[in-house]
């Protein structure tokens, strides 16, 4: 039986386009905790992001003869769960009929007074109780402005991109992404506040 452990992704996938799934198993082995993080950074629920990492997977077994290595494994497969997480998103958005357009033309105002802050959340902080100031600070913003942030802020993604997989414009995605960080900044400097006073 060949050993994959020592192989090399490109060398795996090659194996894995030829039918090999010891060698796939090897893929999923070294990717599934990031397929996983990046769904679960998405939906917020951990029972959603199993089961859509679990369907990004077997999508990417599918549609491996596809992947021609213009980018590595990980960001196909990266791309293969964003892609779920945003339909199952867009669902979830249409059975609860909320428009986010409405609710920032309400805030928008008042949003528009506000300063810019700029946090620095490194300053005294560990980088486990930052991660997970991150994460709460990202689950409470909505699903548009949560999506942008991590399109653009984690997979480095560009406007044209994200508008693309999210079905909106340029300028809709720019503004998001405004308040996204805008939001994501005030929700940081009240978690680093009000965990120096529990302290």
């Amino acid at each position: 039986m060949k050993d994959h452990s020592s192989a090399d992704d490109p060398a795996l996938v090659k194996a894995s386009q030829r039918g090999d799934m010891r060698a796939f198993e090897e893929l999923v082995a070294r990717h599934r905790d990031k397929i996983y993080a990046r769904a679960f950074s998405m939906m917020r629920n951990e029972e959603e992001a199993v089961d859509l990492s679990q369907e990004a997977w077997v999508k990417g077994w599918q549609r491996l003869k596809q992947f021609q290595g213009e980018s590595s494994f990980g960001t196909w497969m990266t791309r293969i769960v964003i892609n779920l997480c945003l339909d199952q998103l867009r669902k979830q958005k249409r059975q609860r009929a909320e428009s986010i357009e409405e609710l920032e033309q309400e805030a928008g105002g008042v949003e528009r007074q506000m300063p810019v802050i700029t946090v620095n959340p490194t300053a005294g902080l560990e980088r486990r109780e930052l991660r997970e100031r991150i994460d709460r600070a990202l689950g409470q913003l909505s699903y548009e402005h949560r999506t942008v942030l991590v399109l653009h802020e984690f997979e480095e993604m560009e406007y044209k991109e994200i508008a693309k997989v999210m079905q909106c414009s340029i300028g809709t995605i720019m503004s998001r992404l405004f308040y996204a960080r805008r939001k994501m900044a005030a929700l940081l400097a009240d978690l680093r506040k009000s965990g120096s006073e529990t302290t």
